[in-house]
């Protein structure tokens, strides 16, 4: 009797460890984790809980400063900050002048820790490859987590505290390039 006992133990415990690991470690990542250069990508931020058992109550995104151009998407419910700044130069976008861009987006509202959403942002992306990190920070009733580690160059994304989301920019044709717009 003993030993059926000491089998199933082995048997439940390893997935009930990972069941608990994977919830301590979540973090707020893309829902699409990869896109193609210059392409016009909605991507969103998807937060699986709030700050140690505390309700969110405010989501900021900072975007790299590769990407000139971005939409936040409204959320019912939440308030929407968008945080400008002048660019150097202008740039060209659908044949008018940019003379600035989006910096940060904050959402404030509510979210449950036992709840999870998206938010979403449309941008277009440069034409370089490589990876794009966005600073996130997820403020909560009690406390605040900050998404902001960027790994060294060769380093994991997964391996740092607290990774900033990051988005694969890849070589994309024109046909996915127009898909995505």
């Amino acid at each position: 009797m003993r030993e059926a006992a000491i089998d199933l133990l082995r048997l439940v415990a390893p997935p009930a460890l990972l069941l608990f690991a994977g919830s301590a470690a979540a973090h707020v990542v893309l829902a699409e984790p990869s896109a193609p250069a210059g392409s016009y990508h909605a991507a969103f931020f998807r937060v699986s809980h709030g700050c140690d058992g505390s309700a969110m109550v405010a989501l900021r995104v900072e975007l790299p400063a590769s990407v000139v151009v971005a939409k936040p998407q409204p959320k019912p419910g939440w308030t929407l900050a968008v945080e400008r700044a002048p660019l150097p130069t202008p740039v060209m976008y659908e044949g008018k002048p940019v003379h600035e861009r989006v910096v940060a987006v904050t959402w404030t509202g509510r979210l449950a820790d036992d709840e999870f959403d998206q938010f979403g942002l449309m941008v277009k992306l440069p034409a370089a490859t490589g990876p794009l990190y966005f600073p996130t920070t997820q403020r909560c009733e009690r406390g605040e987590t900050r998404w902001t580690t960027i790994p060294a160059p060769g380093q994991a994304w997964h391996s740092v505290p607290h990774p900033a989301p990051m988005l694969d920019v890849r070589v994309g044709g024109a046909d996915t390039m127009h898909m995505e717009h």
